[in-house]
């Protein structure tokens, strides 16, 4: 049972001890007013400077509207920009609930369901639909949401971590990409992202059609690399004719991605051609 016992909203009425519960607002304006980090030890978002507010210290009525912040500064446009973890659990919850009504501003109704979960996340995902309902200023909608995305984290932490092939030489590399590439009639160059421990984190591939050293910049080889944290990469295509001997425009792409990749610092392990019935590097020893 989370608690509810929290203080009226300006303008709301109880009827034998009851809160009174407001509808969703219609709005989901991106639009919401960041806040202090006080539950569950959020980083502060920038937006509480501009609030006037200090760790700890609830929201109140007389919190800025967010035409008034700077747009970088509300949460979901940091959430595109800075990534979800830079955001405070207020600023999360915020977003989950959309907008504010008349007697409450979205930080006010986020700070309500927070608190109703004494502060604890885990305590607030325990929370039936209905007992968020009886929160003041939260609606089914709302109260639906909340849920969903509580149960999506919980979710989220019971998984188990998917087993990545590891990578130990060309041959794992063969076996990994050979059913993919080895009957293909055109060229594809693909790159394997690896971690710490040469494991594959994701497959991406560059360019289909002729393997042409001027269409292969390095740029698409170490975007995705450096998006996925990667330590290392190995880099993969395909012939067609079935026979895999490197050509000389292979190694050239070899050279190019391995001096682009120490530039980075992201290892360029090997490059590896794939035949009907073999495979071969085409990297320089």
């Amino acid at each position: 049972m989370i608690n509810v016992s929290l203080p009226d909203a300006p303008g709301s009425s109880q009827a034998s001890g009851s809160a009174s519960v407001a509808r969703d607002p219609v709005s989901l304006d991106p639009a919401v007013v960041p806040g202090d980090p006080s539950v569950s030890g959020g980083p502060p978002g920038p937006g509480d400077a501009a609030l006037g507010k200090t760790p700890g210290q609830p929201g109140t009525s007389g919190s800025l509207s967010v035409k008034e912040l700077p747009v970088r500064q509300r949460p979901r446009e940091r959430l595109r920009t800075d990534g979800a973890a830079a955001l405070s659990v207020r600023e999360l919850m915020a977003i989950l609930v959309g907008s504010g009504g008349v007697s409450a501003s979205v930080m006010e109704v986020a700070d309500r369901i927070l608190a109703a979960g004494s502060g604890r996340l885990r305590s607030l995902a325990r929370a039936e639909p209905g007992e968020l309902e009886r929160i003041p200023g939260v609606g089914r909608a709302t109260a639906a949401r909340v849920v969903a995305a509580l149960e999506l984290g919980m979710r989220a932490l019971e998984e188990a971590e998917p087993e990545r092939p590891a990578i130990r030489g060309p041959a794992d590399v063969h076996a990994l990409m050979a059913p993919r590439l080895r009957d293909l009639t055109h060229e594809e160059f693909h790159v394997l992202l690896l971690n710490t421990q040469n494991r594959v984190l994701r497959d991406v591939t560059v360019t289909r059609g002729i393997l042409d050293a001027a269409l292969i910049h390095p740029r698409e080889v170490f975007r995705p690399a450096i998006l996925a944290s990667a330590a290392a990469v190995v880099l993969v295509h395909n012939h067609p004719s079935g026979d895999p001997t490197p050509s000389p425009e292979d190694r050239m792409v070899s050279r190019q991605i391995r001096e682009a990749g120490q530039a980075v610092g992201i290892r360029v392990l090997d490059h590896v051609v794939v035949g009907h019935g073999g495979f071969a590097s085409a990297m320089d020893r």
